[in-house]
């Protein structure tokens, strides 16, 4: 990261007391992630009780050169040249050229091959994966097989190239490089042409807000909820059977269809303002929607830790971009037809798809994620003309996509919001647009959060402990439609009236009445409905309670 001089000296300095610790031992220090800053390697490569320096040279390509310009004599280099974070298979002709030039430096004796990080972020064993197309699965490596990759670097290496591996490698690469399924050359179109606009709507936000609550008609402090509800047992079930071919499909949209009339119908006796379908059809918010694309690849089991015990199984962006058939349409149509209410179209956006997915490695990330966002316009587009006047696109990874070093911030959000506002540029004014973002810092990006210059932001808050509030205090002044967690939904805690209208009050100390919404943290999927109903009847009480309040006062 971007270490200032007295953390730098804090760093040298508790390497020094460790030394004597150290004495005896051979210690490698392993950094990854990223470029490593001129001066960090200077104080890192000056330690005296360290005898081994690992660097990522697939996220560190500038690393290189420092190297290059020196690394102090009879110290070890740990080259990491086979990337940890991806599931690409390694071009191992590159890597050897790396190598060689690199043994130039430290010599054969001190240079080790290495993967860039730990193989903690890919998937475990490609052996695993029996269903996946045989062409996608020869350009692919998981951690098993990165392993074999870095002993066949390092047998090379050292005089003992093995031929036949190293040229199956080299034909995989062609093919992945010349196959016609990667590119789609409308697409690429589509996307250059992206260029030169900053795709923003064409009338301001407080304009556009007075134009939907014309068509919509809502309270002040409107309810609402994410977007998911509970996914019970039995409807894991029905997902299942249909996908095993154990039920047919009508059989299975009558389950759903069911489902989403409970939901709707539980929303209507809680009397929240703005209704969702609760997603029972959805088994993963990205993996969803991937399924549904063109360019995209998907596991069997290329399980990776997310965070604790949880796991996701990301998808594998292998080629162009772009949207075949309408994704979602059936679903929130249907479910618009239950309710005389407003019912939001729920969509992943394509900055949080592209985070979530494995991303392929032969084009720029920023192109790709200009590629999802065309798809999901033309989503969006459809949306509209089928009747759905509040369409909800989740930018839940926005912020875990940011670099670590500042200098490659403001790039980043650039590219990332510009994605963001591609996808909506289409719409009317009535046509209200939320976007709803997870757990993160996001005091150090709120102008970029303004800058999606969406309708309306759903956001967490109660979990960070109402860290975000502090931005408006602050002076920060934020137009648009605005709804900061009311309760914590990660807890099978359920909040009272009382603590939910005191955390509504918190809010308005800094936030205008009419722009300010009431809805939980984030998405209801993991709760049970024993804990949803009472908390959300808490909330749409506080909601109540507050609502003749302040019309009293007025």
């Amino acid at each position: 990261m971007d270490l200032d001089s007295h953390q730098l000296k804090a760093f040298t300095k508790a390497y020094v007391e460790l030394e004597s610790s150290l004495s005896g031992l051979n210690v490698l220090v392993e950094t990854y992630f990223a470029d490593v800053p001129a001066d960090a390697f200077k104080t890192l490569t000056a330690l005296k009780g360290v005898t081994a320096f690992g660097f990522d040279l697939i996220r560190g390509t500038k690393t290189l050169d420092l190297i290059k310009g020196g690394l102090p004599s009879g110290k070890y280099l740990f080259a990491g040249v086979v990337d940890g974070r991806n599931i690409w298979a390694n071009d191992l002709d590159a890597s050897l050229i790396t190598l060689k030039s690199l043994e130039g430096i430290v010599g054969n004796e001190k240079l080790v091959v290495s993967t860039s990080c730990s193989l903690l972020h890919t998937a475990v064993d490609l052996v695993n994966e029996t269903k996946l197309d045989t062409e996608i699965k020869s350009w692919l490596a998981f951690a098993a097989q990165k392993v074999v990759e870095v002993n066949a670097l390092a047998k090379a290496l050292a005089g003992q190239k093995d031929e036949a591996f190293f040229s199956a490698n080299a034909a995989a690469q062609a093919s992945r490089k010349n196959s016609p399924r990667v590119t789609n050359e409308a697409v690429q179109k589509a996307a250059a042409a992206l260029r030169g606009s900053d795709h923003r709507r064409a009338t301001n936000v407080s304009a556009r807000l007075d134009a939907q609550q014309k068509k919509l008609n809502l309270p002040i402090l409107p309810t609402t909820t994410i977007g998911s509800f509970p996914q019970t047992i039995e409807l894991r079930r029905v997902r299942r059977e249909y996908k095993a071919k154990k039920i047919s499909e009508e059989e299975y949209v009558k389950a759903i269809k069911e489902e989403i009339s409970k939901v709707v119908k539980l929303q209507e006796e809680l009397d929240i303002d703005v209704l969702v379908h609760g997603e029972p059809e959805r088994n993963d918010m990205v993996e969803y929607f991937g399924e549904q694309l063109s360019g995209f690849a998907f596991t069997a089991n290329g399980w990776v830790q997310s965070y604790g015990s949880r796991c996701v199984k990301p998808p594998i962006i292998y080629g162009d971009v772009s949207r075949p058939n309408p994704m979602t349409i059936f679903w929130s149509t249907a479910a618009q037809t239950m309710t005389q209410r407003p019912m939001k179209g729920m969509l992943t956006g394509p900055v949080t798809i592209l985070n979530w997915s494995f991303v392929r490695n032969d084009q720029p990330r920023f192109e790709t994620c200009y590629q999802i966002a065309l798809a999901i316009k033309d989503e969006v587009e459809d949306l509209e003309k089928a009747g759905i006047t509040v369409i909800q696109i989740d930018e839940a990874a926005l912020r875990e996509g940011l670099p670590l070093r500042k200098a490659e911030h403001a790039f980043y959000l650039d590219w990332a919001v510009h994605s963001f506002r591609i996808t909506n540029v289409g719409v009317q004014d009535t046509t209200q647009i939320h976007t709803h973002m997870c757990y993160s810092n996001f005091n150090d990006i709120i102008h970029s959060i303004i800058d999606m210059d969406a309708d309306v932001i759903t956001i967490e808050n109660s979990r960070s402990d109402e860290k975000l509030l502090s931005v408006f205090r602050e002076g920060v002044k934020y137009g648009a439609g605005i709804g900061p967690g009311v309760y914590d939904i990660h807890s099978p805690r359920i909040p009272s009236t009382e603590e939910i209208a005191d955390r509504i009050n918190k809010m308005l100390a800094v936030l205008e009445t009419n722009i300010l919404w009431v809805n939980p943290d984030c998405g209801l999927k993991t709760r049970k409905y024993a804990e949803v109903k009472p908390a959300l009847q808490n909330m749409v009480a506080a909601a109540k309670l507050l609502r003749t309040e302040l019309a009293s006062a007025k």
